[in-house]
């Protein structure tokens, strides 16, 4: 006489009770969904960084054709207006500012516009090359301006949104 084994059902795998889906695929999900993450914070940076590059350009261009060459006015003036424009934009869009931006969109407009739009590494070479050229004077005062006038723009720009972020009503 043998005994009779009691047949149990094979156990399912675990599923969310709201989807019904197996573990194995959400867990690759959740990680697909961190991967995509990362992924748009790139993609946003960089179209951010294509539009600050090509405003660098035509701002530079535009400088040049006004001022004429000899002094790199086009690096002097959108490191200027680029650092009142991230100054103000944080000041704004931050925790006590008047307008809310998500995460992406600040990545968008500080890291890709703004870093963009700024040329730090243009300003470096040209001060090298006015070193280079024996012109120390021009050299010495593109520097001095530049870090004097970057800070007073990011300074005015972040104290002009914070006045704006006091005002009353929207």
């Amino acid at each position: 006489m043998t005994a009779r084994r009691e047949r149990r059902p094979v156990a399912a795998p675990e599923t969310n009770p709201e989807t019904e889906t197996p573990a194995a695929p959400r867990a690759a999900r959740t990680r697909w969904r961190s991967v995509r993450k990362v992924a748009t914070v790139y993609a946003v940076v960089t179209l951010g960084s294509v539009i600050g590059g090509v405003l660098r350009a035509l701002a530079s261009v535009a400088m040049m054709q006004q001022l004429g060459p000899g002094f790199p006015w086009g690096t002097l003036f959108v490191n200027v207006t680029g650092s009142f424009a991230i100054g103000f934009y944080a000041a704004l869009t931050g925790p006590d500012g008047r307008l809310f931006a998500g995460t992406l969109q600040r990545q968008f407009v500080m890291a890709g516009i703004c870093g963009g739009y700024t040329t730090f590494s243009v300003f470096s070479l040209e001060t090298f090359h006015l070193v280079r050229a024996d012109n120390l004077p021009a050299a010495g005062l593109n520097v001095g301006v530049s870090v004097v006038a970057w800070l007073a723009a990011v300074w005015l720009g972040h104290g002009l949104a914070t006045r704006l972020n006091r005002l009353k009503g929207s």
